[in-house]
């Protein structure tokens, strides 16, 4: 998949409002293979729903999603989980860890399905994002940063045209943000996939080529 094109998409929740001012609803906007995005919004605006639609989580909205050149509104399930498993992965802002595993078990759990990533390159991972003595503690037990960070490595173990990481440091410091940002470039110019970054404020600092602001009202 070369690009997703979203095209005068509104989601049904501001179907009401006359006032729209958006680089992505009710406009065009083109995201490319091996390009690095920045999506800006105010928190409520609609960033986790517009990620929720690159999955097909979610479908209530008008307007056209392409990828590449087929609209998404005729995807069965079967298409979807081959988004899932080959074309898009998530970093969700709500992580969806599993509480009763370990930190290495949540990746690995997705890893099995994949068979993406070898064990030393996880343990690589583990060991730069500052958690390796947190391999075996249950997420439950961990702090939400800690978890971002084996969250991010779960989105890693899998194939995939265009990462997307929804406020994926809203937890961590500048460091180990940094780190975060190194890992993702690395992983996705492998694949020369296209990253897609979220934020309502704090974003890692990267040379982003184009940034869109989802969502603000007009006066």
């Amino acid at each position: 998949m070369e690009r997703i094109v979203f095209r005068d998409v509104l989601p049904h929740v501001f179907a009401d409002r006359a006032d729209i001012g958006s680089d992505i609803w009710k406009s065009e906007a083109v995201f490319e293979k091996g390009r690095l995005y920045l999506v800006e919004a105010a928190s409520g605006m609609g960033k986790s729903t517009f990620c929720s639609y690159l999955l097909g989580y979610r479908h209530d909205y008008t307007g056209i999603i392409l990828f590449g050149d087929d609209d998404v509104r005729g995807y069965k399930t079967a298409d979807w989980v081959d988004v899932r498993m080959r074309r898009v992965s998530l970093l969700f802002q709500e992580l969806r860890l599993f509480p009763e595993l370990t930190a290495w078990e949540n990746v690995e759990i997705k890893n099995r399905l994949t068979s993406f990533a070898d064990n030393k390159t996880v343990d690589t991972w583990f060991e730069r994002l500052g958690i390796a003595d947190k391999k075996q503690s249950l997420i439950g037990e961990m702090s939400f940063g800690q978890q971002q960070r084996v969250a991010l490595m779960r989105a890693l173990v899998q194939p995939y045209d265009f990462i997307v990481l929804d406020e994926p440091i809203s937890h961590l410091d500048d460091d180990n943000a940094r780190v975060m940002g190194q890992i993702v470039m690395e992983e996705a110019r492998k694949q020369g996939a296209g990253v897609v970054m979220t934020s309502i404020g704090k974003h890692i600092g990267l040379d982003y080529e184009k940034t869109y602001r989802l969502t603000c009202w007009r006066n």
